[in-house]
């Protein structure tokens, strides 16, 4: 019934939950983008029937996106009015650039899209859905600008006990905002991919639309696997990046407690129940200076030998996030972004093919295969987020003293009771949507007469 321990866990719960959504329509959107692109090219309908297809599963996405991450700014003001007084000059630009920009591009062209089928040419038609997919993939830079700042701060003074913006070029190409962005972007078409891969894997089963849906297939597991592999290679040079920026969480996402040069890489481990200590470890010599300096020598700091450099920085206190949890997480989202480079490989091979019955397991997994992104993306962003624990901003204000003074445990449980509740609701609704007019398929022939917009999507579900 702590405060700061229920307003951590309110926001994780939204963190966690909006992005269920981020990286879809991030990635959604440019795969909708590009296969309109080829329509206007070759004039096949059966890229039109795509587009509108994943185009309308691309809307419900996004509408939950929206409704999801007003919520979350909110919070800001509802729990952490602390961190929004001390940083609220710096973290607000971006956010303001955010919503004035980049939302409003993205939302003003996706009605000019959805209304424009026979209206416009198919160039501009074209022209608009690239446009949206511009704007949320902005909307995704500024956000990660912002979150950015709180990793690694920048571009900034303190005056009179608070956070001033100084130089807001400097928050915007901070590298941990850039490696972010690069990671994040590569992730979505990742989610995208599978998320193609698993309903044209569930139609070709089927045998429904074939023709259409091994466009879809051959598409995605070919973006999807050099996608897989940059989300890979941006992560490696994020570690990289953040061993200079934030040492204490990438010693604690190694498990890595003692200095050493050459530094072993630890495979597996177990940990003490309060995720503090390790109790046993497998590890691979040299190969954690290897990861940082491309080289089997090199120094990696660790977690004790920094515990106690933060002591005589910041003052006494206990400086290491909880281990076992930042260790796992990334472990996880490293195996599974291994595991779907080599399926959307496989795949890739395949798809070139008729699928023969030796090939339909493949086809089989797919569907299942949808989640491995999500798993992956929560996994980092749990990672992200908890590795940098007990700040709030790294170096400059403690979690602790960011939550809002006035609060009560109850009033705060109560909010999180009625978040768990609503966010359930429309986490059924959203899933809902999504299979039903997933597996439902594509639209009979080249339908020109009625086009996409909100009140076909409500008639797809069940709406009035």
């Amino acid at each position: 019934m702590d405060i700061v321990l229920l307003s951590r866990w309110q926001f994780a719960l939204t963190t966690i939950y909006h992005f269920f959504f981020v990286p879809l329509t991030l990635g959604l959107g440019i795969y909708v983008a590009i296969l309109e692109s080829m329509y206007v090219k070759n004039g096949n309908p059966e890229y039109k029937r795509l587009v509108k297809f994943w185009g309308k599963l691309f809307l419900i996405n996004f509408a939950m996106g929206v409704v999801t991450g007003l919520v979350m700014e909110f919070q800001f003001g509802m729990n952490w009015s602390e961190y929004s007084r001390f940083v609220g000059d710096i973290f607000g630009a971006p956010l303001a650039m955010e919503g004035l920009i980049a939302f409003f591009l993205e939302s003003t062209f996706i009605g000019v899209w959805i209304f424009g089928w026979e209206r416009l040419s198919k160039k501009m038609h074209a022209a608009m859905m690239w446009l949206v997919a511009i704007g949320t993939n902005l909307s995704a830079f500024f956000i990660l600008a912002a979150n950015g700042f709180m990793q690694s701060p920048v571009g900034y003074v303190i005056n009179n006990g608070r956070a001033e913006m100084v130089d807001f070029g400097a928050i915007i190409t901070n590298p941990r905002a850039l490696y972010f962005f690069a990671h994040t972007i590569t992730s979505g078409l990742v989610t995208a991919s599978f998320f193609i891969l698993g309903f044209s894997a569930y139609h070709l089963l089927r045998k429904k639309d074939e023709s259409a849906f091994k466009i879809s297939l051959k598409l995605a597991a070919v973006i999807g696997f050099f996608a897989t592999v940059a989300v890979i290679g941006t992560g490696h040079f994020q570690g990289m990046e953040l061993k200079i920026a934030q040492p204490m969480a990438a010693a604690a996402s190694e498990a890595h407690f003692e200095t050493q040069d050459p530094a072993d890489f630890s495979l597996i481990a177990g940990f003490t129940p309060d995720g503090k200590n390790v109790t046993w470890n497998v590890t691979i010599p040299k190969a954690l200076s290897f990861l940082y300096y491309f080289k089997f020598e090199g120094e990696v700091e660790g977690i004790n030998n920094l515990q106690t450099q933060y002591e005589a920085k910041y003052g006494p206190g206990d400086y290491v996030p909880l281990v076992a949890l930042t260790y796992w997480t990334f472990r996880i989202m490293v195996a599974l972004g291994f595991l779907m480079a080599l399926i959307t490989l496989v795949i890739w091979f395949y798809s070139g093919k008729k699928f023969p019955r030796k090939g339909n397991w493949l086809l089989k997994i797919l569907p299942i295969a949808i989640f491995f992104p999500y798993l992956a993306n929560t996994a980092g962003w749990i990672l992200t987020e908890t590795a940098r624990q007990p700040w709030a901003v790294t170096g400059l204000i403690l979690t602790k003293d960011a939550v809002s003074p006035n609060l009560t445990p109850t009033t705060i449980l109560i909010s999180l009771i009625g978040f768990v509740l609503v966010y359930g609701v429309l986490m059924v609704i959203d899933l809902y949507l999504l299979i039903k007019n997933a597996k439902k398929g594509l639209a009979a022939g080249d339908s020109t007469s009625e086009p996409l917009d909100v009140v076909a999507v409500e008639k797809t579900s069940g709406g009035k």
